[in-house]
C-alpha cells in the first residue's frame, strides 16, 4: 500500500534516527494490520519514521525507529536480545548514493513495497523520494520485517532488518544417558 503522508518532513537526517524496544504506540499517519500465521502485526508510519507492533501467543513486542526527542539510544548497527520466549534481532545500515542512483533506488523500493500485500510505504510531501517503507513476512516460524527511510537531500537511505521468533533451546552437552 502506498500513501502520501499529510505532514511535514520530520526526519532531518539519518543520524537523527533512534531505536527503541517496548515503546507504547505512537500517533500514526498510516497503518497496515496483518495476520501472519499466528502473529498479529501492525506496521505504522509515523511523522518521525516507523513503529512495528507485534502480538503473538508468547507475548507482544514493539519496535520504534524514529526521531524521538530525548532518546539516548542512537540507531545501532545490530542488536540481538532475548525477550521471554523470543529472540529479537535487528540490523541497520546507511547507504550513501549519488542523486541519480538514489532516485532509481527510491522508485524501485516504492514499487516493491507498494505492490506487496504485506507492504506499507508513505511518501512525504515535497519530494517523491522522501519516504518511509515497511515490508513484513512470515518465514520458517518467524516474523521478519524490513524498513527503508529515505533522505534525498543527503543521498542517504537507511535500511533495517528485524527478525522475531521463538527462542530455540540450546541442546545440553554431556555424557549420553545410560
Amino acid at each position: 500500500m502506498l500513501t502520501t503522508l499529510n505532514t511535514s518532513y520530520t526526519d532531518t537526517r539519518a543520524a537523527d534516527l533512534a531505536w527503541a524496544l517496548g515503546r507504547e504506540p505512537l500517533p500514526a499517519l498510516a497503518t497496515l494490520d496483518l495476520e501472519l500465521a499466528d502473529a498479529k502485526l501492525q506496521l505504522r508510519l509515523l511523522g518521525a519514521s516507523h513503529q512495528v507492533l507485534l502480538e503473538e501467543r508468547r507475548g507482544s513486542c514493539s519496535e520504534t525507529v524514529a526521531c524521538m526527542p530525548g532518546s539516548s539510544t542512537p540507531l545501532p548497527l545490530g542488536v540481538a536480545k532475548r525477550m521471554g520466549d523470543w529472540e529479537y534481532e535487528f540490523a541497520a545500515r546507511v547507504e550513501v548514493l549519488s542523486p541519480g542512483s538514489f532516485a532509481g533506488r527510491a522508485q524501485e523500493l516504492l514499487a516493491l513495497v507498494s505492490d506487496h500485500p504485506h507492504g506499507l510505504a508513505g511518501v512525504f510531501p515535497g519530494s517523491p523520494h522522501a519516504f518511509t517503507a515497511l515490508l513484513a513476512q512470515w518465514h520458517e516460524g518467524q516474523v521478519h520485517w524490513r524498513t527503508w527511510h529515505a533522505y534525498p537531500q543527503d543521498g542517504q537511505l537507511v535500511a533495517t532488518r528485524t527478525r522475531v521468533g521463538a527462542r530455540v533451546p540450546v541442546p545440553q552437552v554431556g555424557p549420553p544417558a545410560a
